[in-house]
């Protein structure tokens, strides 16, 4: 296994944390994501979109992709780091599609395809999320998706137009 492993992890949170949320509340989180020993890399901006599934009447996300160096963890080792940062951050996992204080999705690692225990990579819809795909979008709009073969622009692109999202600023880590 590689030293050192690129990974492209999505957070997303459209709850409040400690009087925190939206940009400050990705932006700790990042820190949170770098005080666990993960590198980053690069991030994407942060962009406001309608929550999914659309007309669930939550409140918007705000949505974020990290680009990761997380060294010589395998899938599993990561989703068992994020999701300890996430129950830190107050995250509940109660029902699928929940309002949530934080979310970390492992998106893809290089060198990894199939199912990992708990996770399977590339993320299994993740083309079909433009939450995902745009902020992926302007970290890496080149890789490409190992099932389809498209890349993240041609996936973007290929999503169905309604769903509401926005760019609306910049990512930088902040203290936790």
């Amino acid at each position: 296994m590689n030293a050192s492993t690129r990974a492209f992890v999505a957070l997303g949170a459209n709850m409040p944390f400690d009087g925190v949320q939206g940009l400050a509340l990705l932006a700790r989180a990042v820190a949170a994501m770098q005080a666990a020993g993960l590198s980053l890399r690069a991030l994407s901006g942060v962009w406001e979109t309608e929550a999914w599934p659309q007309g669930s009447g939550q409140p918007d996300y705000y949505n974020a992709v990290a680009e990761l160096d997380v060294g010589a963890r395998t899938p599993q080792q990561l989703y068992d780091v994020l999701s300890q940062i996430e129950r830190n951050f107050g995250r509940e996992r109660r029902e699928r599609w929940a309002p949530r204080t934080l979310d970390l999705d492992i998106i893809a690692m290089d060198g990894f395809v199939g199912t990992f225990g708990d996770v399977t990579l590339p993320h299994p819809r993740m083309h079909e999320r433009v939450f995902v795909l745009a902020p992926l979008a302007e970290l890496a709009p080149d890789w490409t998706h190992a099932g389809s073969r498209l890349t993240v622009a041609e996936l973007l692109a290929d999503l169905p137009t309604g769903f509401r999202y926005r760019r609306v600023g910049e990512l930088k880590a902040a203290g936790p």
